[in-house]
């Protein structure tokens, strides 16, 4: 379920953004540049590709202790990036109007290279993202390719959607409702951070199990696992882990909250 949110989230970005960029050419009367913008889209696909490979590659490589390192900060950084792009766009009052002042800028420079690098770094940023939230992810629990594949189509066709001018679709509200999964699977992913350093030796437990309710919901059980993949649920948590995940909680939903209401004054 996660892959789905992360991969419909990135690519429906993704597909906004060149929406927006297409639909300012259009109206801006440089049809003639979009081919530009197709450029763009194949080198940041083509460096996703190579970026993912690289990274399955470098993961490949370690073991043991270093494994467990490196999965706590990946999940950690993961964490981070995804509270990022939350607030991101939460601070966003119009993030079309954002885009389109990227792309004047893009313009004024290079009408050719300036363009296919916008492009390019869009798409780039999402692919880079989408690798390292799913790495993320799957440190928990298995992740489907076929859920996440199924994340990108959803993620494109409501772009695309959009695109064409089915303006009925509640941008603000979708966005707000994954928004909302995704600050409960980065608060997760906090404390399964802290998890696997707690195991590397690197941060110390004090207290290791503050509570077991595995006999109640099993974390390897059918509906146990789903919560732990989505939003971390542990069912014997160390008394730093429970610390760790309402803090950051806690923290990310009031920054949030400040966020927005600040787009509504």
């Amino acid at each position: 379920m996660e892959e789905f949110i992360i991969t419909l989230r990135e690519s429906l970005e993704a597909a906004l953004i060149i929406g927006i960029i297409f639909s300012y050419l259009k109206k801006s009367g440089k049809d003639e540049l979009k081919k530009y913008v197709y450029i763009g889209i194949v080198l940041g696909m083509a460096g996703s590709v190579v970026g993912a490979l690289s990274f399955h590659i470098l993961v490949g490589n370690f073991d043991g202790l270093y494994e467990q390192i490196f999965e706590g900060v990946t999940m950690i950084l993961g964490a981070i990036l995804i509270v990022y792009l939350i607030i991101w766009m939460a601070d966003k009052k119009d993030t079309s109007l954002a885009i389109k002042n990227q792309v004047d800028s893009a313009l004024k420079s290079s009408k050719k290279f300036g363009l296919i690098f916008l492009v390019f770094i869009s798409i780039l940023r999402e692919g880079v993202e989408t690798t390292l939230f799913l790495n993320a992810a799957s440190a928990q629990s298995s992740i489907s390719l076929i859920s996440a594949i199924f994340g990108i189509l959803a993620g494109l066709a409501v772009g695309y959607s959009i695109y064409v001018g089915l303006k009925g679709i509640n941008l603000r509200y979708l966005f707000n409702i994954s928004s909302a999964l995704l600050v409960l699977f980065a608060t997760g992913l906090f404390a399964r951070g802290v998890h696997e350093f707690q195991e590397a030796g690197i941060i110390p437990t004090f207290v290791e199990h503050l509570w077991n309710i595995n006999h109640i919901i099993n974390e390897d059980g059918t509906f146990g696992g789903f919560i732990k993949s989505l939003f971390g649920y542990n069912a014997n948590p160390s008394l730093i882990e429970v610390l760790v995940y309402l803090g950051s909680l806690s923290f990310m939903v009031i920054l949030y909250n400040q966020k927005t209401s600040a787009q509504k004054v």
